[in-house]
């Protein structure tokens, strides 16, 4: 979980400037968190209180209202019906790495994942990406290698994880839907070498450098056994103390104990 905001932070000030390299600074002029640790906090203390994730999700919405949403997201939250909208954005995919600690079987992570995307991502596409990347969190926390990750995503899921970053990386565009985002997102996981690599290669692509960087981080923080020290520190300094506690709480329950 906590390497899915540490992507959001570090993926936030690159996410409009089709930034196609791995050099940057992790942390400057512009660093700070958006919608997509907003709503994974959410999702995280929606799983602890044990409330409807729609009700903690329109309760965050109304705390951080300015977090950057997107504009049917906006449209939802502010409205008094609580139907999805059909949505295949990444959103469902960014906010889902909670999930992934809070169950003990694969089929419980899937169902829950389900769960916390249907409330406005209901579309398959919606509901598979955030699935795939629960899936992928999960066996990397369970101490699955890349090449049975790689094969279980290809084979349950269907995305197509053959390219490297490398090859990817020429032709990307900005696409902020599951299809076009979480497939990249693995790719990033998968052609590095520890976290900060992870979330390097995430940024580098040039598309939703925050989205992008927000779930590889969530996968490689599972694979690699934590988020740096380095790295962990300057991010808490940049969350209030909301998401810091909740973040907190939700890690000492779930994140701590079941950690390699």
């Amino acid at each position: 979980m906590l390497g899915a905001i540490a992507g959001d932070v570090i993926g936030k000030p690159y996410e409009f400037v089709c930034w196609k390299s791995v050099e940057f600074p992790l942390f400057g002029l512009g660093s700070g968190f958006t919608d997509d640790s907003v709503l994974t906090v959410a999702v995280a203390d929606a799983l602890l209180s044990e409330r409807p994730y729609g009700d903690v999700v329109r309760e965050y919405f109304r705390l951080y209202p300015d977090a950057s949403y997107g504009m049917n997201f906006l449209f939802w939250a502010q409205s008094e019906s609580q139907k999805p909208y059909q949505s295949y954005g990444n959103g469902s995919a960014m906010r889902v790495s909670p999930v992934a600690w809070r169950h003990d079987t694969l089929d419980e992570v899937l169902a829950e994942a389900e769960r916390s995307a249907a409330i406005t991502h209901d579309h398959p596409e919606g509901i598979r990406g955030a699935q795939a990347t629960a899936a992928a969190i999960f066996w990397a926390r369970t101490g699955h290698t890349k090449d049975q990750i790689r094969s279980g995503i290809t084979d349950r899921f269907g995305y197509d994880l053959r390219a490297t970053v490398q090859e990817l990386r020429p032709a990307y565009v900005y696409d902020v839907t599951c299809q076009g985002t979480v497939p990249a997102a693995l790719i990033s996981f998968f052609d590095s070498s520890d976290f900060e690599s992870a979330v390097r290669n995430a940024v580098s692509l040039g598309g939703d450098a925050d989205t992008l960087a927000c779930i590889t981080g969530s996968i490689a923080e599972a694979y690699y056994g934590g988020v740096p020290r380095e790295i962990e520190e300057k991010v808490w300094k940049l969350l209030d103390e909301r998401l810091r506690s909740v973040t907190s709480a939700f890690r000492a329950r779930y994140v701590d104990p079941r950690s390699r």
